[in-house]
């Protein structure tokens, strides 16, 4: 086993590197698995770049939901990002080391998108209480300037939160063997892994998690709350489809994304449920984000509209 290097300070032995343990028990499907997760990065890439690309061009899309949709995408692209190139490069390479910089900014950019993404689905649930249940107020209260607001405080607020957090994340000092038992750099098992002084790094993020985490996610359940009592009143079962099909991709990407995270917070952090912890965070780290495009389009009419338009568009223009 590759150790991490280690540097003597203060009659201490810290390290100066970690090794993401991640999918190394299995060295039979290292193969396989860089291929499975190389798959899912491209098409997640490709997807969420080809929604904003479509969400840009066609008028037709320019409305608060899908100017929502582009930034959840931006943000679930830069999310693929930080997590799947190291993870990718450690399948190939069979180098799971990893320098204690470079893991403090994975975890903070992890935490900054996380925590955006959070906020953003907030934001696109309250965008479908007032399409709904204030339709009449909708144009009026969901304009141009209500939208850069929301998504600027989602951008700013994750800001905050993760750049404090991480800054004192920084000034820890790390001992013992550098093994996280993880294949990216979260928050638990780095704080594990210090050598002291983690207290307040601690009390922060139980601070800044129980401030940032629930707003959103009661924001989300009440609107749904709210969506799902409106739509029931509706008399006709065409008007009842029609009005939930507007918010029905939605609601599945958020289902996914608070069931699985929720899931892997809840397990707990024992040897023996480890592993299904790992699975769980594949969900929310690798597959929801694969999950945004392939939901909205194929559940969507207008991305799907849109998608036809360019590529007929290409087709005309290579044909001349």
């Amino acid at each position: 086993m590759h150790l991490p290097k280690r540097a003597e300070e203060d009659n201490r032995t810290v390290i100066t590197e970690f090794i993401l343990l991640g999918f190394g028990d299995l060295p039979e499907l290292q193969t396989l698995l860089f291929l499975v997760f190389l798959l899912i990065y491209v098409v997640t890439v490709a997807g969420n770049l080809l929604i904003v690309v479509l969400v840009v061009t066609d008028p037709h899309l320019h409305s608060p939901m899908y100017f929502f949709l582009a930034n959840l995408s931006c943000v679930e692209t830069c999310y693929s990002s930080t997590i799947l190139p190291r993870l990718l490069a450690s399948l190939l390479t069979g180098d799971r080391t990893i320098s204690i910089s470079r893991c403090i900014a994975q975890l903070y950019w992890f935490a900054l998108l996380a925590c955006t993404e959070c906020y953003l689905l907030a934001a696109m649930s309250y965008d479908r209480y007032l399409a709904i249940c204030k339709p009449l107020r909708y144009s009026v209260l969901m304009n141009v300037r209500s939208c850069l607001r929301l998504a600027t405080g989602s951008w700013l607020w994750a800001f905050v939160a993760s750049t404090t957090g991480v800054c004192l994340m920084s000034q820890l000092t790390f001992c013992g063997l550098g093994e996280i038992d993880h294949f990216f750099c979260d928050l638990n098992p780095l704080i594990k892994c210090a050598c002291h002084g983690t207290e307040l790094i601690t009390r922060l993020s139980f601070i800044l998690t129980s401030i940032g985490v629930p707003f959103p996610f009661l924001l989300t359940l009440a609107s749904y709350i709210c969506i799902i009592s409106t739509i029931l009143r509706i008399s006709s079962a065409t008007g009842k489809q029609k009005a939930f099909s507007t918010c029905s991709s939605h609601l599945t990407v958020v289902t996914l994304f608070y069931g699985t995270i929720t899931i892997v917070y809840i397990i707990p952090d024992t040897d023996t449920l480890r592993d299904l912890n790992k699975v769980f965070s594949v969900f929310y780290t690798v597959l929801t984000p694969l999950a945004n495009p392939l939901i909205y389009s194929l559940r969507n009419k207008e991305i799907r509209q849109a998608l036809r338009k360019i590529t007929h568009k290409l087709v005309v223009v290579k044909g001349i």
